[in-house]
């Protein structure tokens, strides 16, 4: 019995890229991860299901700018749970991935399978939990869904109230899932461009994440001068918030499947609509290099903390009176450590 409990399984070496990717992972940069304390203050730890999961695609706006309607449109059919209205009637965070059969997981389940990467997602306590779902659909999602799972969120209103009604912090998930998936297309109405506090706080957490970004225009089925006044005020709102120079191209549509009204604008839309269904489509093919790209800045910055919580130590021991002369000495070798 007690050479059977010493007895440890044959190391099998992974066959596919992402397999080899959380071996590395596991290998070298989780033990730096667990010394520097990386956890407590950057991002948790990644789990094999982090490597092998579909590619995924956050959707973001405030209410009613067409989220949920853009998913049905993309899949040619409703879904489980599916709402749809002018007032605010999604309300949870709802993952869409195709399955067996169609139903509606809870939360808690999601979080505690291990095939699945949402582990991470109960620090966020039980009142998240009951706003969090899984709809899976009964078909193979038609081109350029193929593969993918679609994240669609909560729309996201102005003032204080609904931060606080909440009972979690929303920004601090949305923050979770960025990192997570391989496209963020932040939704606006073409009547409605404010962006709010809470929508602003969510959009600058993605600094570092803006090759991910997709901006869509949506419901722009207006007279062509109006739709230039709207898009120019959408580029000069959008410049005040995003940290990074350059705006992300604004993708402009009317994605439901109701004809246009201004007939002159088919074929603008037409060939914004293929641009977007393109850049979709290519995920799957694109999402191992995201993967890598992703676990690369992510050493990076665990190697930066490592170095930072090595030299605090070494602050925090020191006598008083040279307490500031450590200080210096340590973060002006910081570059040379780094390699910088």
């Amino acid at each position: 019995m007690i050479a059977w409990l010493k007895y440890q399984m044959p190391q099998v070496q992974p066959t596919t890229f992402t397999g080899r990717l959380a071996q590395l992972y596991e290998k070298h940069l989780m033990p730096l991860e667990q010394h520097s304390m990386f956890s407590e203050f950057h991002l948790a730890p990644l789990k094999r299901a982090d490597f092998c999961a579909k590619p995924m695609v956050l959707l973001l706006g405030q209410y009613s700018t067409g989220k949920t309607s853009f998913v049905r449109y993309l899949l040619g059919q409703n879904y489980p749970s599916m709402r749809i209205g002018p007032e605010p009637t999604t309300d949870s965070f709802t993952v869409i991935t195709e399955g067996d059969e169609d139903d509606v997981i809870p939360g808690n389940v999601l979080t505690v399978d291990e095939k699945l990467p949402f582990a991470e997602l109960a620090r966020f306590g039980g009142a998240f939990l009951n706003r969090f779902q899984c709809a899976r659909v009964k078909s193979t999602f038609p081109s350029p869904a193929s593969g993918l799972s679609f994240v669609d969120t909560p729309g996201i209103l102005s003032g204080d109230k609904q931060r606080i009604d909440r009972g979690y912090d929303f920004a601090s998930v949305v923050t979770d899932f960025i990192s997570k998936v391989d496209m963020i297309i932040l939704f606006f109405d073409s009547h409605k461009l404010d962006i709010s506090n809470e929508f602003r706080d969510v959009i600058r957490a993605m600094k570092g994440h803006e090759e991910k970004i997709r901006v869509v225009l949506n419901k722009a089925d207006i007279p062509i001068f109006e739709l230039m006044k709207v898009h120019g005020a959408l580029l000069w709102s959008l410049g005040r918030v995003l940290t990074s120079p350059e705006v992300p191209k604004v993708f402009i549509g009317s994605f439901w499947r109701e004809p246009l009204q201004n007939t002159e604008l088919q074929d603008v839309f037409s060939q914004e609509e293929s641009q977007l269904m393109a850049d979709i489509e290519s995920l799957g093919s694109r999402s191992e290099r995201r993967k890598l790209n992703d676990l690369i800045k992510r050493a990076r910055l665990a190697k930066v903390s490592s170095c930072t919580t090595e030299g605090s130590r070494c602050i925090s021991f020191s006598p008083s009176f040279r307490r500031q002369a450590n200080e210096m000495a340590i973060y002006s070798h910081l570059p040379l450590r780094l390699n910088l």
